[in-house]
């Protein structure tokens, strides 16, 4: 089955205004990602979607293929809609632009789960670290089943608890790697809005379940930190070093 990795790339982000372009420890944060995605699918396969020619002129620089979307995607899964009508796949995965840390066998454990099973969305998680607050609005929650499917994602720290007693003893937090098929990216964009629920929380894959999609979740390793806003560039860099032994 043919796969290929999507990673949406916008320019006019509301929270960060340039981001994917970013420098961490002089490199574009976008060819970072480009960087980790090819050594799971091949620089070949790597796609970045981008609205904007700053981007896409970065991104050709350095070798990488690009494809032009509106500048009007709601999300960063509504600019894949578009892209993959312009790219032929079985299996489109989205690698999320500001995941510079992200380990290239999780991408590969999504595209394992998705062959395994094609009828589900897939997408990662991970536990919060001790140095990670739960109550962080930057954090989406990941609530499943124990079997590992998705009930709920929210930006407050969830499972709640009445009794301290019953706390939960971690929590677990979205990471960023989903595999679609293009039927399901077309029935994501073809909803026309965001739901309301997607609309609150701000996680576009909420919407998902407007349709009854299920939502296989799969554990990723931990320590991924993505850049939400500015001050998370320092964290991220010093963790960038730790890796790569810089």
């Amino acid at each position: 089955m043919k796969t290929v990795v999507l990673i949406p790339a916008r320019y006019s982000s509301s929270r960060y205004p340039g981001k994917p372009l970013v420098p961490l420890l002089g490199k574009p944060m976008i060819i970072w990602v480009a960087e980790l995605a090819s050594e799971a699918v091949g620089k070949e396969n790597v796609y970045i979607a981008t609205e904007d020619s700053r981007i896409s002129e970065v991104v050709e620089q350095a070798g990488y293929n690009f494809v032009m979307t509106s500048d009007k995607c709601l999300t960063g899964t509504d600019r894949l809609a578009e892209a993959a009508e312009q790219i032929n796949a079985d299996i489109y995965i989205n690698v999320q632009g500001d995941e510079p840390l992200v380990n290239p066998s999780d991408i590969q454990k999504a595209i394992d789960a998705k062959i395994n099973d094609m009828s589900s969305i897939i997408n990662g998680y991970c536990w919060l670290s001790e140095d990670e607050e739960p109550t962080s609005v930057n954090i989406p929650k990941v609530i499943t089943t124990e079997n590992d499917v998705l009930i709920y994602m929210s930006r407050c720290a969830l499972p709640g608890f009445k009794d301290p007693q019953n706390a939960p003893k971690g929590y677990k937090k979205q990471v960023c790697i989903y595999a679609f098929s293009a039927e399901e990216l077309k029935m994501y964009q073809s909803f026309g809005r965001k739901s309301e629920l997607e609309f609150s929380e701000d996680i576009e894959i909420l919407r998902f379940l407007e349709f009854g999609k299920r939502i296989q979740m799969y554990e990723t390793t931990p320590g991924s930190l993505a850049v939400d806003v500015p001050e998370d560039v320092a964290p991220v860099e010093k963790a960038l070093q730790a890796l790569h032994k810089l």
